[in-house]
């Protein structure tokens, strides 16, 4: 099994990232185990007819799972096809009660509770799938070493798809809220504590927008269709995090303070 390189943290450590990304995803995507998982799903998945067959197949669930980052959930089969079974168009179904919209993506994406003829019956499912399994795989794999790359990665990708989405600017916000690893990036960028949480929800939709502002101009997630706004939102993510992980002392620390002194301090939370 290839394992990724990540030889130092940081904002170094993501360039250097940046600048091998495509050879390491390559060989990564190689890797027996990998090119095994895709292969069976991709030889399998369209003589699957319903959800309970789909979760009694833990082959094919590894990778239906993992597509969405949900390859946590690998043993709790009965959870899952509930999820499935259910779909996402009534709005009392599981997908649509949970504050996680992963389960809500997986659970749109494969089709059972929502489509007459469930998605994977379609050419080009399975492919699409297997890409975005490929994908978490290999963000799994970086993750093992350093988990901030693997945010980042993830951010990186699934930042814009929302961005480019015509639902309004607050459902923006509030699916960013709802997916903890796209979550976790923003309250560490910008210096949120670990009980913001916890507070009222439309306080935490009003202090997501006043920092947005703060740091990028403007409050909208709109903005990070912008390559440039999407890398400016990581650097500050990383560099917040080598500080918040108590590296002030050392070298990476000092130059992350360094990096963020014209920035303005983050103001307390009211309420």
């Amino acid at each position: 099994m290839f394992q990724p390189v990540v030889p130092t943290g940081g904002y170094a450590g993501w360039a250097f990232l940046n600048r091998t990304l495509e050879k390491q995803e390559t060989a990564f995507s190689r890797s027996p185990e990998i090119a095994r998982d895709i292969a069976y799903f991709e030889e399998n998945i369209g003589s699957i007819n319903t959800a309970g067959e789909l979760v009694n197949d833990r082959r094919l669930l590894k990778v239906a799972l993992g597509a969405f980052g949900l390859g946590d959930d690998i043993n709790s089969r009965a959870f899952i096809r509930k999820i499935l079974e259910e779909g996402t168009l009534a709005p009392d179904a599981l997908a649509n009660r949970l504050a996680d919209k992963r389960y809500h993506a997986f659970s749109r994406a494969f089709g059972f509770g929502d489509l007459a003829v469930p998605a994977n019956k379609v050419s080009d499912f399975a492919g699409r799938i297997t890409a975005l399994y490929r994908e978490r795989r290999f963000e799994a794999a970086i993750g093992e070493q350093d988990e901030n790359m693997r945010l980042a990665l993830n951010l990186r990708r699934d930042l814009v798809r929302i961005a480019e989405k015509g639902t309004s600017p607050d459902t923006k916000w509030y699916e960013i809220m709802g997916q903890p690893p796209l979550r976790k990036v923003f309250e560490t960028a910008f210096g949120l504590p670990s009980s913001f949480a916890t507070i009222n929800i439309d306080k935490q939709l009003e202090t997501f927008r006043e920092r947005a502002e703060k740091a990028f101009g403007s409050s909208e997630i709109g903005q990070f269709t912008d390559p440039e706004k999407r890398e400016e939102l990581i650097r500050l993510f990383l560099l917040r995090a080598d500080i918040q992980a108590g590296a002030t002392g050392s070298t990476g620390g000092q130059t992350a303070l360094t990096l963020l002194q014209s920035a303005t301090p983050p103001q307390p939370l009211n309420g």
